[in-house]
């Protein structure tokens, strides 16, 4: 596998970023990096992020998880933020993503109890680690995002998103993520979501992303995804979701968890009013407030 690297310069002086990279290596010498704030041996909070953003996305969570005796680990994806880039799409696959994603956070980081906060592609690939890791795990938080399996009909503007991601002459990173956003994003903010791809040569994770997401029962990902509701169809331990009322994508994505997952009953489930699709960015304060209260309660 051929990887690209994108220069540290890229990273400097990034607002409101103020956090030490870490880095562990994965897979096949792939450097993975993450942000590890707060107390070594506190209860761990995991913050996965989506497509096409990067950690950079938590920056206003961090700080309010950290004040409450948090640790945070918010890694980035292989393909994202300062992680390694496959210069060839086709060595990004659903499976890879997850395997990569685990043995960073079990094989590399040993992390227990851990609870995992999953938006967009950070809920598909961080419930999967979940659920290959069970016992890993002490509590979840679903915030705009699935598990979708390719049994359930995608809408039009998703499959339209699949094919402009894939087939795009350009794909302006810091743009989608603005459109993304109920709030409009400053452009220094936007800079910094397009700091890890000095040239589309660098995007080739982020233009595939969509195109894994399951849309067909034959699709290569949708037994793996069967399984893991499998084991979230018995998962007892809390489960919380956070959806925002601003996402056309996700709308109606948490009835699932709510309706199937047994540790979703009884719990205070939130809408987070004024938040797009990357309600990080939106309401990032108020959304960090929402899971230190799930992670004291519970």
């Amino acid at each position: 596998m051929r990887l690209l690297r994108t220069p540290d310069e890229r990273f400097e002086n990034l607002p409101g970023f103020p956090f030490a990279p870490h880095y562990a290596t994965v897979g096949d010498e792939i450097r993975v990096h993450y942000l590890d704030e707060g107390p070594a041996d506190a209860e761990v909070v995991v913050l996965l992020h989506g497509e096409p953003s990067w950690s950079y996305l938590y920056r206003t969570m961090l700080p309010a998880l950290v004040d409450a005796g948090l640790r945070v680990v918010a890694p980035d994806l292989v393909g994202f933020g300062r992680s390694d880039k496959p210069a060839d799409r086709a060595d990004c696959s659903y499976a890879r993503h997850v395997a990569w994603m685990r043995e960073l956070l079990v094989d590399r980081l040993n992390l227990t109890r851990a609870t995992l906060f999953g938006q967009d592609w950070g809920g598909l690939i961080g419930l999967r680690v979940v659920t290959g890791s069970p016992e890993r795990f002490a509590r979840v938080v679903v915030a705009n995002t699935g598990l979708p399996t390719g049994d359930q009909r995608m809408s039009e503007a998703f499959t339209a998103w699949q094919t402009y991601a894939r087939t795009s002459p350009t794909f302006p990173v810091g743009r989608i993520v603005a459109g993304g956003c109920a709030e409009p994003l400053a452009e220094d903010v936007v800079a910094a979501y397009d700091a890890p791809f000095p040239d589309d040569s660098y995007k080739e994770a982020a233009r595939i992303f969509p195109s894994l997401v399951p849309t067909t029962p034959d699709d290569p990902a949708a037994p793996d995804n069967r399984a893991a509701w499998e084991v979230l169809r018995a998962w007892h331990r809390p489960l919380l979701c956070a959806f925002s009322d601003r996402d056309p994508i996700t709308a109606g994505g948490d009835r699932p968890f709510r309706e199937l997952v047994p540790g979703a009953v009884g719990q205070p489930h939130t809408t987070i009013e004024g938040g797009g699709h990357f309600l990080q960015e939106d309401r990032g304060p108020e959304l960090a407030r929402v899971v230190i209260d799930f992670v004291r309660r519970t």
